[in-house]
């Protein structure tokens, strides 16, 4: 009897163990001091220039999206030029999808036949994406979906969501995905792991809680977004599983308590489009700031085309990204929620006892921060001091008819 008791109980301690592991919050947080990073889709798709895994069976049929691999040959991709464009952008991690929703495999996985190994090119994308992102000193991250409408085995087939196959296996399913994710894990260490495809009916919450727990027995420190559950994205809740949410297409709401990423494209489409509309520097400039200042890191996307070199447009516009990074870095890097929402006038971030203030509008003369909040100094960064004043309690910033850059000047405070 006692040897039964002793038994049951040692099951529900590991249980509990089981269920409470979770990553590191130190991973967490030295993972949301990045603030920027870069989001890469691409495939064989490109050779259409239709979106990657959404036009399989839509705008482009079946049996012509699932043999573009047969044709797929980017000759011209290089892994160090991908790299040092994002190196220049001032992102500080890089987020490839290995593994997108048409279930071709950017690696040469032991899994199945479908991936780079069996195309022309056969290289190693995700390996050398890789090995040039360590040399460079950017954190390398893994986009990975948990649908595959390629795979017989799992029920959904075609993104209208319609129709369960029959002869379709979600446990072999699932085994595949976790040899899969094994590779990815043990040969490639990824910082991050960005799931993705939650949503259709075959998907559980529990299959999501068992994969998270398999991650965790690989590798503890891994972060992981919250698209293994059946949880909102854009929320840490009922139905959550990872660590942090994933608003798409928009930028967060301000939120200090909880760690979020807003992903957003550099133009229109995820993968790349011939002639999308690509967004303008200030733009693209303010999406990171009002993101940064309320809490979030920004995975910004851009869609390589199909000979692998990501376009010039698209290159040029990082480094100008990465410009104001340089004279404005310090402001976003490393920083935290800042003391309000951000609005169409104003944002900020929080580092130790500096606040950092990001003037949006260009015809701003004057800025009041929230009452109560202590000032012993305000000045541009690389630049003059601010005249600090008073009203209401409240503290005051007025500017100059002139500030210091054309689209987002930067005001450092010392409380």
């Amino acid at each position: 009897m006692k040897k039964t008791l002793c038994f049951c109980l040692l099951l529900l301690m590991a249980g509990s163990v089981r269920a409470q592991e979770k990553t590191p919050p130190a991973a967490l947080d030295r993972f949301m001091d990045h603030r920027f990073g870069l989001f890469i889709h691409w495939g064989p798709v490109a050779l259409r220039g239709t979106e990657i895994g959404w036009s399989r069976g839509t705008s482009v049929p079946v049996g012509d999206y699932d043999n573009l691999y047969e044709e797929f040959n980017p000759t011209l991709f290089n892994a160090e030029n991908w790299v040092l464009a994002a190196k220049n952008a001032g992102v500080k991690y890089l987020t490839i999808t290995a593994k997108h929703h048409d279930g071709f495999c950017l690696w040469p996985t032991k899994t199945m036949n479908y991936s780079i190994a069996h195309s022309p090119f056969k290289r190693d994308v995700v390996g050398e994406l890789a090995a040039a992102c360590r040399k460079h000193g950017i954190h390398f991250c893994i986009y990975f979906t948990v649908l595959d409408w390629h795979d017989p085995d799992y029920p959904v087939h075609l993104p209208d969501g319609k129709g369960i196959d029959p002869k379709s296996d979600m446990k072999r399913f699932v085994g595949r995905m976790k040899a899969q994710l094994k590779e990815l894990v043990t040969n490639y260490h990824p910082e991050m792991l960005w799931f993705d495809g939650n949503w259709e009916s075959p998907w559980t919450e529990d299959l999501g809680k068992d994969i998270y727990a398999y991650l965790k027995s690989l590798d503890k420190n891994v972060v992981i977004n919250n698209r293994l559950g059946k949880g909102k994205h854009p929320e840490l809740g009922n139905g959550t599983v990872g660590d942090y949410a994933t608003p798409e297409q928009f930028v967060g709401a301000y939120n200090p308590g909880i760690p979020w990423e807003s992903c957003i494209t550099i133009c229109q489409q995820w993968a790349w489009k011939p002639n999308d509309k690509l967004k303008s520097t200030d733009e693209c400039l303010k999406t990171l700031v009002k993101t940064v200042a309320g809490g979030g890191n920004l995975l910004f996307n851009v869609g390589p085309m199909l000979d692998g070199r990501i376009e010039q447009r698209q290159v040029d516009r990082l480094a100008e990204m990465g410009a104001w990074l340089k004279k404005y870095g310090e402001a976003v890097y490393g920083t935290r929620a800042g003391l309000k929402a951000p609005d169409s006038v104003w944002a900020s971030t929080v580092k130790g006892n500096k606040v950092y203030v990001f003037v949006l509008d260009p015809k701003a003369r004057k800025i009041v921060l929230p009452a109560g909040v202590k000032v012993r100094r305000a000045g541009f960064i690389g630049g003059a001091a601010v005249t600090l004043g008073e009203e209401s309690g409240a503290p005051v910033l007025t500017l100059p008819a002139q500030l210091p850059d054309p689209v987002c000047s930067v005001i450092e405070l010392e409380r």
